[in-house]
């Protein structure tokens, strides 16, 4: 990460506009860009993901995979969205791994559960509904799987972010010689090279996409695995599906944010070496 992006290359891969005006705070790291949405008294951190390309599938099977360009950049929550977050939009938690829980108490930085893509996302009620309200008019939304697996793989070719196997140290999986039974907290386990925590187990994170149908309903996208399922599930490429409505206990979701301003619009700040925005992003 010590290339020097020229001006005309930030403002290409950059954010546009810069300071988003949803952000409480900003800044850049190891990771690259970073800002912060606040509401009421919770913090979501979202990680600048830049449009770039990349190979789109089992990378155990090379001829089926596609070759796929992310055309525009976008901000991607650093974590799943947290039970306290969920609180604060919604006024309600209905995770199963919650502070009540008195078998297998959670807590409110554990990711939400127990959330269906239909919660979620539909107005008038759904969660990105409510959260444009501190929003700034950016639009909030769900990655695409294709903004998804880009983010997750970020710019590696193995089966996880990690390489080709993964630990208990690492990822949030089901393992017969350690079984965790239920969620982390988020930022409990290692963030990948992007600064994106959790991307693989913990929580199946649902997907903008239709995928197939069932019972007559276009059945939405899940992805990356979860607690209750094997690591070959937490790998990059692995897609699953369901209905809409259903919710479950080791489903939850991660929110991008998108901007509405003109392009050309801001002002941009000259990058600083090495940490402005990392090399490599985006190369396929």
């Amino acid at each position: 990460m010590s290339a020097v992006f020229d001006l005309a290359d930030w403002q290409r891969r950059g954010p546009d506009p810069f300071p988003p005006p949803w952000a409480s705070a900003w800044g850049d790291d190891r990771y690259g860009v970073w800002a912060d949405l606040r509401v009421a008294t919770e913090v979501q951190r979202l990680r600048w993901i830049e449009p770039g390309h990349f190979l789109m599938g089992d990378e155990s099977q090379p001829e089926r995979q596609v070759p796929t360009t992310i055309a525009s950049g976008f901000w991607l929550a650093d974590t799943a969205c947290t039970q306290a977050l969920w609180q604060a939009v919604m006024g309600n938690n209905p995770s199963h791994f919650n502070e009540r829980n008195s078998e297998q108490p959670g807590s409110p930085q554990h990711p939400v559960d127990w959330v269906s893509w239909n919660d979620v996302v539909l107005p008038p009620e759904g969660f990105l509904v409510r959260l444009q309200a501190f929003t700034a008019g950016a639009a909030a939304g769900l990655p695409s799987e294709a903004e998804w697996e880009y983010a997750c793989r970020a710019g590696t070719r193995t089966a996880y972010s990690f390489g080709e196997t993964i630990t208990g140290e690492e990822v949030n999986y089901w393992s017969e010689e350690r079984r965790r039974n239920m969620t982390v907290a988020v930022r409990s386990l290692p963030a990948n090279p992007w600064g994106l925590y959790e991307m693989h187990g913990n929580v199946w994170e649902w997907c903008a996409d239709a995928s197939g149908s069932g019972a007559g309903v276009a059945e939405r996208a899940l992805r990356g695995g979860s607690w209750l399922h094997y690591a070959r599930d937490a790998r990059s490429a692995p897609r699953g599906a369901l209905a809409p409505g259903y919710p479950s206990r080791d489903f939850g979701f991660r929110f991008a944010l998108r901007s509405t301003s003109p392009a050309g619009a801001t002002e941009w700040p000259a990058p600083r070496s090495g940490v402005a925005l990392a090399a490599g992003r985006g190369q396929g």
